[in-house]
């Protein structure tokens, strides 16, 4: 795999997602900023977010470096601003997925899809997939996609 759309094409096949989304986490501003996006049109590569709103899962998956997964749409609502964006979609459910490179998180694998579609199976999946975006991240990162 070489690539944002091969790995896309692999979250699809063996997790399943409607939005697929790959953010490179920017430390120094504690921002992440989306480098592939399944649906550029609403969700545009270079777009950033600011992580400070959602400090728990701050915690959980940059600083600890673990999976977050929220199941349903409450939990959707709870940590992304633009929920009814993200539900006018189709999705109510999410799996963040930290990519780690020599132990730290250099970006997030984003997906999501409908409410209910996702359980601890479907984030161990995912977490399989991880390893793959690294060097996809590292040169979108060097290459100044992030």
């Amino acid at each position: 795999m070489n690539g944002f759309p091969e790995l896309e094409e692999s979250v699809r096949r063996e997790v399943g997602a409607r939005l697929f989304t790959v953010l490179a986490w920017i430390p120094g501003r504690r921002t992440l900023r989306r480098v592939h996006s399944s649906h550029p049109e609403q969700y545009p590569v270079g777009g950033e977010k600011s992580v400070e709103v959602a400090q728990g899962w701050l915690a959980q998956c940059i600083e600890g470096g673990q999976p977050y997964l929220g199941a349903d749409r409450a939990a959707v609502r709870e940590i992304f601003a633009d929920h009814e964006l993200i539900e006018s979609l189709g999705c109510g459910a999410v799996i963040n997925v930290p990519v780690t490179e020599d132990g730290r998180v250099i970006g997030v694998l984003n997906l999501l899809d409908a409410e209910g579609r996702y359980d601890e199976a479907s984030v161990a999946a995912a977490r399989s997939l991880a390893p793959a975006a690294v060097p996809a991240l590292r040169a979108a990162v060097q290459g100044g996609g992030a």
